[in-house]
């Protein structure tokens, strides 16, 4: 068995997915200075934050990454962002955040919520795609979900108006139609689809509609299309591959970014950032479920995935791509290294069967 088997493990290393040498013909130019180690701002956040916070923070010291953290402790139940913490995200423009629980009920406010708002972090972008060497359900999925982040149900406008009568008020701005449209421009992206509610929401979501069609007459490379919301959702379970840069309202885009972010591979793989003007926060992607998750603390099982690679999205926006592309090419590695070493084993296994029955 042994000698049969070691052909099959030499067989691993010679493989084209163990290579991670990135191979182009046009290099970055940095402009003088560029590589002085950058100031980042880092929450850890609750449940396990710290644990997946503490792996990047591992990763980005043996990558000899030129950025060092600003550490805060900052948690969910505390009524508001400390101060030095927003002084030093404006400072320093970018922060890497693990997740923070949101009490559910009663009068405390979402500290996320408050981040994007007290920052104007507008745009919330998650990044859902199919990872080398984790088997899904559907193939070809690479899902863009940008989503309006400080308007709509989630502007925090609502008031009693009278015992047991609450108001909330929604609104919509065409921003997030021009940056959805931008990205895509951007990043050689061929199709936006505006999810909305226009049926019912006609004034609201006709609005965003509105902003989104006058939008894409400046972009007559990039297909447009409608969808609604609730269609999206079963179009989105059924054929996603269908889908590639999708806009949203704040509401809608929580929905549709967790339901894609479920079909590619999970929340704990999929990364994301929210970006304003000035300022940009990096978490992971899609809703962070398994922060209060007790047994994965004490177990120290948490993914780091999904942080790491919201970690290379900001190595990008920190204009060193070089060791962005490291830390994607590292995990596209290792999840094919893994998926390659399963198949193996399950080849020595049925060899060790057919041995002893011969």
């Amino acid at each position: 068995m042994s000698r049969r088997s070691i052909p099959l493990l030499r067989q691993l290393w010679t493989l084209p997915s163990f290579n991670l040498t990135p191979t182009r013909s046009v290099t970055y130019m940095p402009r003088p200075g560029d590589g002085a180690p950058r100031a980042v701002t880092l929450i850890p956040g609750d449940g396990i934050g710290p644990l997946v916070a503490g792996a990047v923070e591992q990763v980005m010291e043996a990558m000899h990454a030129p950025l060092y953290f600003e550490r805060y402790e900052v948690h969910g139940d505390m009524e508001r962002v400390p101060e030095k913490v927003i002084q030093s995200i404006k400072k320093n423009k970018v922060c890497l955040k693990g997740g923070l629980a949101t009490p559910m009920g009663g009068g405390v406010s979402s500290l996320n919520v408050q981040l994007r708002r007290e920052l104007d972090l507008y745009a919330s972008l998650v990044n859902c795609f199919n990872l080398p060497g984790l088997p899904t359900r559907h193939q070809d999925v690479d899902i863009v979900v940008i989503r309006e982040n400080t308007e709509g149900e989630y502007s925090g406008l609502e008031h009693e108006v009278v015992r047991g009568v609450v108001e909330s008020l929604k609104f919509c701005s065409e921003r997030i139609a021009k940056y959805a449209f931008e990205y895509a421009y951007l990043n050689n992206r061929k199709k936006v689809t505006a999810v909305h509610k226009a049926n019912i929401m006609k004034l609201a979501d006709g609005l965003f509609l509105e902003s989104c069609r006058e939008v894409s007459t400046k972009y007559p490379g990039i297909k447009y299309n409608e969808i609604i919301v609730d269609n999206c959702c079963m179009q989105l379970v059924s054929k996603p591959e269908q889908f590639d840069v999708m806009v949203t309202p704040n509401l809608y885009g929580n929905l549709v970014a967790n339901t894609a972010a479920g079909i590619a591979g999970g929340t704990g793989v999929m990364p994301g950032g929210n970006v304003g003007a000035d300022h940009a926060v990096f978490e992971q992607g899609a809703s962070a479920g398994n922060v209060g998750n007790e047994n994965l603390v004490e177990q120290k099982k948490a993914n780091p995935v999904a942080l790491l690679l919201s970690s290379a999205m900001m190595l990008r926006h920190l204009q060193f791509p070089s060791f962005a592309d490291r830390l994607e090419l590292l995990w596209n590695g290792l999840y094919r290294m893994e998926s390659t070493v399963r198949r193996t084993l399950e080849e020595l296994v049925l060899l060790k069967k057919s041995l002893m029955q011969s």
